[in-house]
């Protein structure tokens, strides 16, 4: 029969995430890069210590509640205060609070500090400095790029990991043993809940919780967990490091010619909510970047394939992106031109602006021609194969310079062969002067 939690006969309102909360190290489940033994986190709880620390880690892995468990294990004072809501204010006020209890140890914890601004963590500094608290913040983003260097460099970091099915099926159980005795889940059902939670414990607790209520008995079904996940999406923040370390990674496997894994990496980003239109706009600048005159048909393709998801929208328009993913991930690979463009924005701003050779220059007019514009200029078209072989096209008081080095695959193996054969022409023509 189901359980209710209760407090002195009423009930408890919190969530089951809330009320089954690990109080101690032996109720955490995951984390052993951090926990196992010899590691630095279970070495601060068995010295009953604490330091000033960054916890950084996706959402459900345990930043909050191994943060409350160092600070309790080291009988220290917590502050604790969320950046979505806190300000300066609040700041100023915690530290006044240490000062009042210099006798003991006190620890402000910040829950998403990455949502504090520069002023408000520089704030921290000077107390973190002189000992008068102890800072931990949590954050679910890199916080090289969200925590200014003097905190960062006075804190410690941690990085946890998403929680492993293994480690949120142990999360599951205790769940049960604890608050739903007498309810059961088959094994496929645990293992539907660690799809849908992705890594992330509060997820599945939210889940179980959801779909326990929906159950109709003592047994969780898989009907049940189906219909209480309803539209749940993977772990993907929109703004965050999974966005862009998604993105990276699609980049370099559509680089490394892995159509499988390409296809694979573009379905998670779109499963996770990622607005098809800026996986488009990443795929043409690939086009262009990695793989240029290489098969300057993955231009049009890439093109092609986001004005197609522009007229049909999702999910139809998503196959459309989904060939131009597999055909970049085939196409012969080069950044020739990418290179051949990098070096030569590099000479230009490094060396004068030399003048455009007289002539090159059009003459529309009387004038223009009486300064010899376009004097001696030779029309490639008469020509033999359309090739002057005795001009040079830059700046006289600037030497020859070799930006575009095609490679040897795709269409740049016939490219680099015409281009040898110009040079050849132009060596014979240089020898016989």
């Amino acid at each position: 029969m189901k359980q209710t939690s209760s407090v002195t006969g009423s009930l408890n309102p919190a969530p089951l995430a809330v009320r089954v909360r690990p109080k101690q190290l032996e109720e955490i489940f995951g984390q052993e890069h951090l926990l196992g033994i010899g590691k630095p986190i279970r070495r601060l709880l068995e010295h009953r210590d604490v330091c000033s620390m960054i916890l950084w880690g996706p959402p459900g892995s345990g930043k909050t509640t191994l943060a409350r468990i160092l600070v309790e294990n080291a009988h220290a004072n917590m502050i604790e205060m969320s950046a979505v809501l806190a300000g300066v204010r609040d700041v100023r006020k915690a530290i006044d609070d240490a000062k009042q209890r210099l006798d003991i140890r006190t620890v402000v914890f910040v829950d998403e500090v990455h949502r504090f601004n520069k002023a408000q963590q520089d704030a921290f500094l000077p107390h973190v400095e002189d000992g008068t608290i102890t800072f931990i913040g949590a954050t679910t983003e890199n916080p090289s790029f969200e925590v200014i260097s003097p905190l960062l460099s006075r804190t410690r970091v941690f990085v946890l990991k998403r929680l492993s099915d293994t480690a949120l099926a142990n999360v599951i159980s205790r769940a049960l043993e604890d608050e739903y005795d007498g309810i059961t889940l088959s094994v496929d059902c645990v293992n539907t809940v660690c799809q849908f939670a992705d890594g992330d414990a509060r997820r599945a607790l939210n889940l179980l919780e959801l779909a326990e209520q929906f159950a109709t008995g003592n047994q969780i079904e898989l009907e049940d967990i189906q219909q209480a996940s309803g539209n749940m999406y993977r772990q993907f923040d929109k703004g965050g490091d999974e966005f862009y370390d998604q993105i990276s990674v699609l980049h370099k496997t559509l680089r490394g010619s892995d159509p499988d894994a390409a296809i694979y990496w573009f379905t998670r980003m779109i499963d996770g909510g990622c607005d098809p239109l800026y996986i488009a706009r990443r795929l043409l600048r690939f086009a262009t970047e990695d793989i240029g005159t290489a098969d300057p048909r993955a231009l049009t393709i890439a093109r092609d394939a986001w004005d197609t998801y522009a007229r049909l929208g999702s999910p139809e328009g998503e196959l459309a992106l989904a060939c131009a993913v597999v055909y970049l991930a085939c196409a012969p690979k080069s950044n020739a031109v990418y290179r051949a463009a990098k070096t030569a924005s590099e000479f230009v701003q490094s060396h004068p602006s030399w003048p455009v050779p007289l002539r090159f220059r059009n003459a529309p007019t009387p004038l223009m021609k009486s300064l010899d514009y376009g004097k001696d200029y030779k029309y490639a078209h008469n020509e033999p194969d359309a090739f002057v072989s005795d001009e040079r096209y830059f700046p006289d008081e600037m030497k020859d310079e070799l930006f575009y080095q095609p490679s040897d695959r795709g269409l740049e193996s016939r490219i680099a062969e015409r281009l040898q054969r110009l040079k050849e022409i132009t060596s014979n023509r240089r020898t016989k002067e």
